[in-house]
């Protein structure tokens, strides 16, 4: 199972209270006051980490708190600070507070860290009121609450490059080909279940890129059918999209058909995700008339080159790895 979205409840720390004391010692029946301050509550912080896969570990376990901070004590010693507490979390993450829709902050570099809440400021001890009118105070202050709130936790795959297709268009076998991902790989719809990143060497340009193979779209997914949003939201950080299309018609539909009607689901999603950079690729070139609608769908689209490939039998995939990277190249 892979989880892409979560709610939690997330604490900072309270600070500690203020003590009152005063110094009794031998000869001293009357000493000063030496009550010390309240630590300061633990932070609630949050870490991106490449290798965190998904948000599981906040799907189990709803309810995260800093610890507090302790009290002060006499002698004039401060209490010590509340230990904070440190959220890891996958590339990609979106935090939003429940209830709003816009982003509070996102995390999308490995190591990027930041303080999502603050923990309450430790109380005053009964030392910090002494003056020159007041020798003897015995005021103190108690520490102040930690911050607290409900927030979501939506993840969006990062990728240099998406793989979009209708369900058993090949794009498990196309990433498991051309990059070190292993998806999982079957003759039936939603085989892909969750996104999988593999990683496209290019060992003579001394350089790589990421490609996501995530769900298959059906018809409709702009209006949330199928895996609908939770497909869609994970293309919106690649770079360059793949349009993969099946040439042999394998499931009954025309793959200029397919190609339209994926593109129309990102429009009606978002179109800004629709105007990003693409390729359209046709799979399966090697099947029964697949030949024959590869020239139709040059013909129905004339001003966008149709790259023919098989995945199966690794043909076409050299001239798509180089068109992928030139693509890219003039992107990043």
């Amino acid at each position: 199972m892979f989880y892409d979205e979560t709610k939690v409840f997330l604490k900072a720390g309270d600070g500690g209270d203020g003590c009152m004391s005063f110094l009794r010692q031998k000869y001293m029946p009357n000493g000063g006051p030496n009550g010390g301050n309240g630590g300061r509550g633990g932070n609630i912080l949050l870490q991106a980490d490449e290798n965190v896969a998904d948000l599981r570990a906040f799907h189990f376990k709803r309810h995260w708190k800093a610890k507090n901070g302790e009290p002060g004590r006499g002698s004039d010693q401060n209490g010590k600070g509340g230990e904070s507490c440190l959220l890891k979390l996958p590339l990609g993450t979106e935090i939003r507070i429940e209830g709003q829709e816009e982003i509070f902050c996102e995390l999308l570099t490995h190591g990027e860290e930041l303080v999502l809440l603050e923990g309450g400021k430790g109380g005053r001890g009964n030392a910090t009121f002494k003056s020159s009118v007041n020798q003897t105070p015995r005021q103190t202050t108690e520490g102040k609450s930690g911050l607290e709130e409900n927030y979501i936790f939506t993840l969006k795959t990062i990728a240099d490059v998406g793989l979009v297709g209708f369900p058993n268009a090949g794009k498990s076998t196309l990433l498991n080909v051309l990059s070190n991902a292993t998806p999982k790989i079957a003759s039936y719809p939603f085989t892909t279940l969750v996104p999988t990143v593999g990683v496209v060497d290019y060992p003579e340009e001394y350089r790589s890129i990421t490609m996501a193979d995530v769900p298959g779209l059906i018809e409709g997914a702009a209006e949330n059918r199928g895996l609908g949003h939770r497909f869609l939201r994970h293309v919106e950080r690649c770079h360059l999209l793949v349009f993969l299309i099946d040439l042999a018609a394998t499931d009954g539909r025309e793959p200029w058909e397919d190609f339209f009607h994926l593109r129309q689901e990102l429009e009606d999603y978002d179109p800004q995700v629709a105007e990003k950079p693409f390729l359209l690729v046709g799979n399966k070139i090697d099947e029964k008339n697949a030949a024959e609608n590869l020239i139709l769908c040059q013909k129905k689209f004339p001003d966008i080159p149709v790259l023919a490939i098989s995945a199966i039998l690794e043909e076409g995939l050299d001239k798509l790895r180089v068109s992928m990277l030139e693509k890219i190249s003039k992107i990043k």
